[in-house]
């Protein structure tokens, strides 16, 4: 039945490598079913977290906000609260984060339903994964106009994958670019070395790896020059992006002098 519901999936069907990593939430309460998902999703670029209830779905979408997630695969039929009701909860509170609907339920009711209360697609199970990928495609597509992200005095350019401050280019490698990031989509909160690796580079927490501690090390002397401090270790838990350090540097700088 799982394999029916997702079809057959593409080795070509890789995300392009110049554009942001797509940054999912995946809703599904079948653990079968979100394993090979997160799988294939992951396989193709791209950056997942996934809830298995629709009252989990909620409460990650309001404790991170809008704009953390580029896109919501969300199923219908969840125990507890329904696709419709986390998806109703979200429009309700102004969230515009696009969502695609995800069902083996096909009646046309159902589906204007979902439409109607915002669903931006609808795709029916069983699916080829390759249709699910362009369907996330054109979504993205339809919702581009947010193509930057702006966090302090810095610009991040989604769409060309760079980073500005005021105006003049910050040199760094996709993999920092994507570390930044992921750091700001957290918006404040303490992202562990172990987030990160999963985020950023795809893998499972390796207790005896370092290339998190390198990599960070590595973009804050990328910023040091526009954005002292930004980066903020949490020892015993992690990194957080704190974009109004460099204010406080400055204040504090200025109490001194007097």
């Amino acid at each position: 039945m799982l394999s029916r519901a997702l079809g057959t999936r593409s080795s070509q069907a890789a995300a392009p490598t110049d554009k942001a990593p797509v940054n999912l939430l995946l809703v599904d309460d079948d653990p079968k079913f979100r394993g090979f998902m997160l799988k294939g999703l992951q396989e193709s670029g791209m950056q997942v977290e996934t809830a298995e209830s629709g009252e989990r779905a909620s409460e990650l979408l309001e404790e991170r906000g809008p704009g953390t997630f580029d896109l919501l695969l969300l199923d219908v039929m969840l125990p507890g609260s329904s696709g419709w009701d986390v998806l109703e909860a979200l429009r309700k509170r102004g969230d515009p984060t696009p969502v695609i609907f995800l069902t083996a339920r096909s009646a046309v009711e159902e589906r204007v339903k979902g439409l109607r209360l915002g669903a931006d697609d609808y795709i029916i199970k069983p699916f080829e994964f390759s249709e699910l990928l362009a369907r996330i495609e054109a979504v993205r597509r339809r919702n581009a106009s947010a193509s930057t992200l702006i966090i302090g005095k810095l610009r991040l350019d989604l769409e060309r994958r760079v980073v500005d401050c005021r105006g003049v280019r910050i040199e760094m490698s996709p993999r920092e670019f994507d570390l930044l990031l992921t750091l700001a989509r957290a918006k404040g909160r303490v992202l562990s070395r172990g987030e990160l690796l999963e985020r950023v580079w795809g893998m499972q927490f390796d207790p005896g790896t370092n290339v998190v501690n390198v990599v960070v090390a590595r973009l804050r002397r990328r910023l040091d020059a526009w954005a002292p401090d930004m980066i903020r270790t949490v020892v015993g838990e992690g990194y957080v992006l704190d974009p109004e350090a460099d204010g406080r540097r400055a204040s504090a700088g200025s109490a001194d002098a007097q």
